[in-house]
């Protein structure tokens, strides 16, 4: 319907004579009413002088009081108040009136009052409702030509709150298309008027209507089916929408702003880990649990983690005041009743960390701390030694004084095969603590590698985030670097069970899935960001970075891997090393960060490390040596 056809069709002096006429229509239904149907002659008499006394009285206050004027289509309850207070003061007005002719010689009401009661509430509900029923007509007319479709993935319980939720929430701009459901017993049903399709039905749909948004209602769905969508949505310009677990909606109801875009994060996701819970709550109920760098991203999800498993207590050890404090009343809001003591220290301190163990005695240390930023250590080894290796070696040996039970390490896949200063100083810490474990018999050393984790301090997802908010450029070092990702809470859940299994000198390696193009990752969060590629924003390449591979792998050559009771989770079988030698080595660092000799430093590592090859590095002259 066209809007300005409603406009002209309406213009103010004609809403004044509608109002008049539905009086008329409510006065005459008041006698029918009031009479049964059956007027008797003695009162359609008074016809002749009641109809134009009681709508000359009604227009007259229609037009003082300037409700004519009101605009229909944005009535509100503030306009239904003053149409019952209009009539409802005209009725009054008639009321008064019998009263006064009555007193006359006349002797008799000009309005009887039960038509005056009857025709008062009738006028009411006929004028709210007429305006109510225009402004729906309108409201429809204007906005369904504008209203763009979603569809809603998931026939269930959750969709139809989903639907319901559009209609409420969003019904001016978007109404439901479609249902699709993976059960094909639903297809060609209806649920709440909208009909049932087959997923396969979605490139149809989204081909021949315009598509805003794909809503996906069900968390019972493969990632690999989510991937799918995503690309036959981002295809056409449609938005995936993810609906939010129930325990997050606000006072147990959704609103369509809860309803968020999907991220990149929810693509690389894999299916649910299974973990061994009895085993990892034996490992951690009632014990006193140490987390170095538990302000950063691992350890703060490892401190999450370790939480519902009910330690008695959780030692809190990071040098970042800020972050540390943010962990701490993240955890005090938890009220998990578990004790958690925070200390500000730097794992280098050695004083300072012996004083922290002998007080609090942890029974499991899970050492997260370190330095991983590929080429901030490229340019700094002497920090790499300190941090990464002597660091290590300082809890390490209090762990074994102190009589810790376990001693897991979080390492990283750049350990294999080094191609910088980073990844070879984690691998000199991997053989420290692997070396220290077969020298002594109190704890267990174990060691766990994985790739990058989503969403971590400085890791290429939130970069990338950022570019993308401020526009642009998105840079990347080499088209075709690849990369392996794992989820935060995924990475912390299998290190859980690494530790829970371990009997020492292990190095688990996590299965990382499918290498991904970095390329291909930065080209999908455009798309998710609602951006088109060469058009919006650009995709800019800077070469590779010192020290940084091109492609990461999760094992060396020369090592084989065996198999645990978790699929996701294999025993690398790596070389061993003599502690006395490896010790000697270490001190030989440690002498040379002192003096801050880096190609020492670096030469040293490579003695140690004989497969650490530099990269787009100025210790690259060293191999040549």
């Amino acid at each position: 319907m066209n809007t300005n056809f409603i406009r002209s069709f309406l213009p103010r002096w004609s809403i004044l004579l509608i109002d008049v006429f539905l009086c008329f229509c409510s006065l005459t239904l008041a006698y029918l009413l009031r009479f049964n149907f059956a007027i008797p002659l003695s009162e359609r008499v008074t016809f002749i002088y009641v109809f134009p006394f009681v709508l000359i009285s009604r227009g007259i206050s229609f037009y003082v009081t300037g409700l004519y004027r009101n605009i229909i289509r944005y009535m509100s309850s503030r306009d239904m108040v003053q149409i019952v207070l209009i009539l409802s003061a005209v009725s009054a007005f008639f009321a008064i009136s019998n009263v006064v002719i009555y007193a006359t010689p006349l002797k008799r009401f000009v309005v009887p009052y039960s038509i005056i009661i009857i025709e008062c509430f009738s006028s009411a509900f006929i004028l709210i409702t007429a305006r109510m029923i225009y402004k729906s007509i309108y409201a429809e007319a204007t906005s369904s030509k504008n209203r763009r479709s979603i569809i809603i993935f998931g026939a269930n319980d959750a969709g139809l709150v989903a639907k319901r939720v559009v209609d409420r929430d969003a019904g001016t701009k978007y109404q439901v298309l479609a249902f699709l459901d993976e059960e094909e017993r639903n297809w060609g049903k209806r649920l709440d008027g909208i009909t049932i399709y087959s997923p396969d039905k979605l490139p149809e749909l989204l081909e021949n209507n315009n598509v805003a948004h794909l809503v996906l209602s069900t968390t019972d769905i493969s990632y690999e089916r989510k991937n799918e969508i995503t690309d036959t949505c981002l295809k056409y310009n449609t938005k995936v929408l993810n609906v939010p677990p129930i325990n997050s909606w606000i006072n147990g109801e959704l609103s369509f702003k809860q309803i968020k875009k999907v991220k990149i994060e929810d693509l690389l996701e894999r299916d649910p880990i299974v973990l061994d819970k009895d085993k990892i709550e034996s490992q951690l109920k009632n014990k006193t649990v140490l987390i170095t760098g538990a302000a950063g991203s691992i350890g703060s999800e490892i401190v999450r983690q370790i939480i519902p498993y009910k330690p008695a207590k959780i030692v809190l050890v990071d040098q970042a005041e800020s972050a540390i404090y943010d962990l701490q009343l993240e955890i005090n809001e938890m009220n998990s009743g578990i004790l958690c003591v925070v200390v500000l220290a730097d794992i280098c301190n050695q004083s300072r960390m012996e004083s922290i163990f002998k007080d609090t005695k942890p029974q499991l240390v899970f050492h997260a701390a370190a330095y991983k930023h590929v080429p901030v250590m490229e340019e700094n080894p002497v920090e790499a030694v300190n941090v990464n290796i002597a660091g290590t070696r300082i809890l390490a040996d209090l762990s074994v004084k102190y009589g810790v039970d376990t001693f897991v390490m979080i390492s990283t896949d750049k350990a294999i095969n080094p191609t910088g200063v980073m990844g070879a100083s984690k691998r000199v810490a991997e053989i420290y603590v692997q070396s220290l474990n077969a020298h002594q018999q109190k704890t267990k050393f174990i060691t766990t590698r994985f790739g990058n984790v989503l969403g971590s301090n400085g890791s290429v997802i939130p970069r990338f985030r950022q570019q993308i908010e401020k526009g642009g450029p998105v840079t990347i070092t080499h088209p075709e670097i690849t990369r392996f990702f794992m989820t935060i809470p995924e990475s912390c859940q299998l290190v859980l069970e690494a530790g829970a299994i371990g009997k020492g000198g292990e190095v688990f390696i996590f299965d990382m899935g499918k290498s991904v193009k970095v390329l291909d990752l930065a080209k999908k969060m455009i798309q998710l960001s609602g951006l088109t590629l060469d058009k919006d924003i650009k995709i800019i390449f800077t070469g590779l970075r010192p020290g940084e591979k091109l492609y990461e792998e999760l094992l060396h050559t020369s090592e084989n891997t065996l198999p645990t009771h978790h699929p996701l989770i294999l025993i690398a079988k790596v070389r061993e090393y003599d502690f006395t030698t490896i010790s000697a080595y270490i001190n030989e660092l440690s002498e040379m960060a002192t003096a801050k000799s880096d190609m020492n430093i670096v030469s040293k590592m490579k003695q140690i490390v004989p497969e650490y090859i530099s990269n787009n590095s100025v210790f690259a002259e060293l191999d040549k040596k």
